[in-house]
């Protein structure tokens, strides 16, 4: 069996990427051992659809699909059985039947289990959340199995299954694989959308790209009978748009109607990167330790990224750490939909075109650097920097203080020989012209390093360089980022 070159495509759905997952899975699923899968990732990532498409890749096994109900009010624990005993009935075409509790319900699937099924258990924590005893009743119903299978559990609400599963003593030494499923990487991405049909410029690429990142169900709705300025319009600018209603939807799910706080941290966060005092500060919360273990769950939900400042000197992480969203959706949703959401609802950008809402070029290029940051890999290559030769990198910024002035830098990358590459993101309609020597001259002059470092200059830009940008030998490395939409 070779599931790299298997292009198994369910209809009008596609499927793109994954290659490392499904050799991972196929690894896993050779040894012919009852075998525990977690994978975890954000909502819409393609977590339950990486499964489906390995068990289509392996063949005449049978494929068990269970998902919990969504947490809606007064959704109770039987409520929960019952919905598994009628996914349970519907795949074996048996009349309903009634469960009383998790322990019968696990006994009635094994009656059923053949060597080589492949069992899941999709959105997890809503099927066990109302029940204290899901946990220990899987976990001895898993432990009398001998019988070859792979189980594995999903779910967007990652908190839970950091605390429920992976650092439990339940499933201790019991789980034979996680995988944390990543946005696609951006020559993903653009396979995806030409799949679809869409014929872009490779500006109208990166403005989609910018825009949803790599996740694969948000990619799905664009029409390619459309714009790509009409496809963001249509989905965000308009009333009942999908990306217009997909915030609340998401943080209802995950947070289970407790995400007021959560989206006053990420309000916070909305025009830049801060520490975690500055979050405080900005949404006036009590001093204790509960604003890091909420910063902690939207690390692990996918949505923020937690940023350490480093010594040059000594490499080692300073006390303040910065944090910033990485999620593209929802630094857009932020920044632009949600401020425009009473206009939207009285169909105020209908007429509109997306290029003279206000901010909308501007907010694009913060966008891209989200984008960017999320395919550090793709930089790496282009600069000829082995992983194994950095020190440190990430987002840099340098407070003022008495005796240094203040600079933000969008990637910088700290070598073992002392080399620190600066690096500028550019995203414009226009050519790039010499004023960029000047401006990176400037932020390149306010870094303080110690004695004996070099401080080298790079651009990454979609627009083209003017010829005295391109022939003045100032940057290391001047990147189109155009190559990386076809990939390697």
């Amino acid at each position: 069996m070779d599931l790299e070159h298997k292009k198994d495509i369910m209809p009008n759905s596609i499927f793109i990427g994954r290659k490392p997952e499904l050799k991972r899975l196929e690894a896993l699923y050779k040894k012919k051992k009852p075998s525990l899968v977690v994978v975890k990732g954000r909502r819409r990532i393609g977590k339950s659809r990486l499964i489906r498409e390995f068990a289509k890749a392996i063949g005449k096994q049978r494929f068990w699909s269970f998902a919990g109900l969504a947490p809606e009010n007064g959704i109770s624990a039987q409520e929960q059985r019952d919905h598994f005993a009628r996914q349970l009935a519907l795949m074996l075409k048996i009349p309903p039947m009634t469960f009383q509790n998790w322990s019968d319900a696990f006994e009635h699937l094994s009656l059923h289990i053949k060597p080589g099924d492949i069992i899941l258990f999709d959105e997890i924590s809503w099927m066990g959340s109302k029940d204290p005893s899901f946990i220990p009743k899987l976990k001895a119903w898993w432990d009398k199995q001998s019988t070859h299978m792979l189980l594995v559990f999903c779910g967007s609400v990652s908190t839970w299954i950091e605390e429920n599963i992976l650092n439990s003593t339940a499933f201790f030494g019991r789980i034979n694989l996680t995988i944390s499923l990543e946005p696609l990487s951006i020559p993903e991405s653009a396979e995806f959308l030409r799949a679809l049909g869409m014929q872009l410029s490779d500006y109208d690429m990166y403005k989609i790209l910018s825009v949803v990142g790599g996740v694969p169900w948000y990619l799905e709705q664009f029409n390619p009978r459309v714009t790509a300025d009409d496809n963001i319009k249509q989905l965000a600018f308009e009333k009942n748009g999908l990306l217009l209603t997909e915030f609340d939807r998401i943080f209802h799910d995950l947070f289970n109607g407790k995400g007021t706080t959560y989206k006053k941290i990420l309000d916070s966060l909305k025009d830049g990167a801060r520490t975690l005092s500055e979050i405080r500060e900005s949404i006036e919360f009590a001093h204790s330790g509960t604003l890091s273990q909420m910063m902690e769950h939207l690390i692990v939900a996918g949505f923020i990224i937690k940023q350490s400042l480093w010594s040059f000197k000594t490499t080692k992480p300073l006390k303040q750490s910065l944090y910033r969203i990485s999620d593209p959706y929802m630094r857009f949703y932020l920044k632009l939909i949600e401020p425009n959401a009473s206009a939207i609802a009285e169909e105020g950008f209908d007429q509109v075109p997306l290029s003279t809402m206000p901010g909308f070029d501007t907010h694009m290029g913060l966008q891209l650097e989200a984008l960017l940051l999320q395919n550090r890999s793709l930089l790496l290559e282009k600069l000829g920097i082995s992983p194994v030769d950095i020190v440190r990198s990430g987002p840099y910024r340098q407070t003022t203080t008495t005796t240094q002035q203040g600079c933000q830098i969008d990637y910088l990358i700290q070598t073992k020989t002392n080399s620190l590459f600066v690096c500028e993101f550019k995203f414009k309609r226009r050519e790039i012209n010499s004023e960029i020597i000047t401006e990176m001259q400037e932020k390149i002059s306010r870094l303080k390093t110690p004695k004996g470092f070099a401080k080298v200059a790079v651009l990454f830009h979609l627009s083209g360089v003017s010829d005295s940008v391109a022939t003045s030998h100032y940057f290391y490395r001047i990147v189109d980022i155009v190559d990386f939409l076809e990939g390697s």
